[in-house]
C-alpha cells in the first residue's frame, strides 16, 4: 500500500533532526509508554486517583470554552446525587461520559468520522445552542465560521468533508509506532484547524486527543493516566500561541507546536507517576487530606483514626482499628466501620472481603484529596476555595 497523497502543506509527517529535543521526548515517552506501570500503591486507591484526573480533566476541557462551573459544585454532584444539575453541570458530565466510552471502546474502534460523530454527540448531549450545545449534534458545519479571539479563519463548510476525510486517513495509515505522539499533535492541530463542527470543537478535539493517545498505547485499563488536558489548560494563552504556530503551516511552526504538546505530556505522566510511589502519596497527599477532613469536619475524630490507620497499612480489617475502641465490644468496631462503608470511605478490598481500603472517589473526603493535589501542584486547576 502506497501513502496516501495530503493535499495541504501542513498535514504532513513532520521530521526533527535526531539531536533535537523533540526526538528526545518522543525516545523518552516511548520509553514510559512501553514501561510496566508498577509502584506501591493499592490499585484501588491508585484507580480512584484516575477517576480525580479524569474529573479534573472534564472541568478544566469545559472552563476553556467559557464554563464558569466551581470545583466544588461540581463535587456536590458527585458526593450528593439528588443535587440539581445545570447547563455547565451537564457541558462537565458530558465530557466524563466521552471519556469513559472512548475507555470502553477505543481499542477495538476505528478512529473515522462515525467515531468523532458519536463523541461529538457526547460532547454537546443535552444542551441548547446557548449553553454550548449545537443545532445539529454530530453532523459536520453546513456554514463557516468566524473564531472569537482568533486570528485563524476555518475553511469554507463545503470543504469540510473533504479535509475530514484526508485526517482520519492520515490517522489510520500505518506509518509505524515511532510516529503515533506525533501524529497524535498533529491530528490535534488539524482537527482545530478545520473546526468541523458548528460547536464543540474544543471538548471534542480533547477527547479526540485522548482516544488517540489511548489507542497509541498510553492505556489507563493498565493503570497509568494520562492528562492530556493538563496540557492544553495549564495556560490558555500558552496553547493558543503555540497553535498559532501550527497554523502558519510551515514544518518549524508544526515542530513547535509537537514539542509543546509532548513536553507537556511527558511532564504530565512523569508527576502523575509519582503517586505509584504510596511513601510519597501517603505523606504529602492522603495524610494531610484527613487532617484536612477533620479540620472541616467532613468527618469526626474517631472516623479521622480509622482513616489515618488505613492509611497507613493500606488495607485493614476490624483488629487493627481495636486500639481506639478499649474496653468496647467488637460489635462497636464492626458498626464503625459500617458506618465508613455506608458513607464511602471505606470499601470492601474484594467483594464480600473483610479487608477495606480507602475510599475518596465520590464523597466529602473528595474535596479534601484534590485539595492536596492541587497544594502539590498536580492539576492544571489553581487557586481555588475547594
Amino acid at each position: 500500500m502506497s501513502a496516501p497523497i495530503f493535499k495541504h502543506q501542513d498535514l504532513k509527517l513532520v521530521q526533527p533532526s535526531f539531536d533535537s529535543k523533540l526526538t528526545d521526548l518522543i525516545i523518552e515517552l516511548d520509553y514510559l509508554r512501553k514501561k510496566t506501570l508498577q509502584g506501591s500503591t493499592h490499585p484501588q486507591v491508585f484507580f480512584q486517583l484516575k477517576h480525580i484526573f479524569h474529573l479534573l480533566e472534564s472541568i478544566e476541557s469545559a472552563r476553556i470554552e467559557g464554563n464558569n462551573t466551581t470545583i466544588a459544585e461540581y463535587i456536590e454532584t458527585k458526593v450528593d446525587t439528588q443535587t440539581k444539575t445545570n447547563s455547565g453541570i451537564q457541558e462537565i458530565q458530558n465530557i466524563e461520559n466521552a471519556m469513559l466510552f472512548i475507555e470502553e471502546h477505543i481499542q477495538d474502534t476505528v478512529i473515522n468520522s462515525k467515531f468523532i460523530s458519536e463523541l461529538h454527540q457526547m460532547v454537546v448531549d443535552g444542551l441548547s445552542e446557548k449553553e454550548e450545545g449545537d443545532k445539529t449534534p454530530g453532523n459536520y458545519r453546513k456554514n463557516n465560521l468566524i473564531i472569537a479571539k482568533s486570528s485563524h479563519l476555518p475553511p469554507d463548510w463545503i470543504m469540510v468533508d473533504n479535509y475530514m476525510r484526508e485526517l482520519f486517513d492520515f490517522i489510520n495509515y500505518d506509518h509505524g509506532s515511532k510516529y503515533d505522539l506525533l501524529k497524535a499533535a498533529l491530528a490535534h492541530h488539524r482537527f482545530v484547524w478545520i473546526h468541523p463542527f458548528g460547536n464543540g470543537n474544543g471538548r471534542t478535539v480533547r477527547v479526540f486527543t485522548y482516544a488517540m493517545l489511548v489507542k497509541a498505547g498510553f492505556n489507563v485499563n493498565v493503570g497509568r493516566i494520562i492528562n492530556p488536558t493538563a496540557v492544553f489548560c495549564s495556560s490558555r494563552k500558552d496553547y493558543y500561541d503555540n497553535l498559532a504556530h501550527a497554523d502558519t503551516g510551515t514544518e518549524e511552526g508544526m515542530l513547535i507546536w509537537v514539542e509543546y504538546v509532548l513536553k507537556g505530556l511527558k511532564e504530565e505522566i512523569e508527576k502523575i507517576d509519582k503517586l505509584l510511589d504510596y511513601q510519597y502519596l501517603r505523606k504529602e497527599i492522603l495524610n494531610p487530606a484527613i487532617t484536612y477532613a477533620l479540620a472541616q469536619k467532613y468527618i469526626n475524630s474517631t472516623e479521622s483514626q480509622i482513616l489515618k490507620k488505613v492509611v497507613e497499612k493500606q488495607v485493614i480489617q476490624a483488629a487493627d482499628v481495636k486500639e481506639f475502641f478499649v474496653d468496647k465490644a467488637n460489635t462497636e468496631i464492626s458498626r464503625q466501620i459500617k458506618k465508613l462503608i455506608e458513607k464511602k470511605m471505606l470499601s470492601p478490598e474484594n467483594k464480600g472481603s473483610r479487608k477495606y481500603v480507602l475510599r475518596f472517589d465520590n464523597n466529602y473526603l473528595l474535596r479534601a484529596i484534590i485539595k492536596q493535589l492541587g497544594d502539590k501542584g498536580f492539576l492544571p486547576i489553581k487557586d481555588e476555595v475547594i
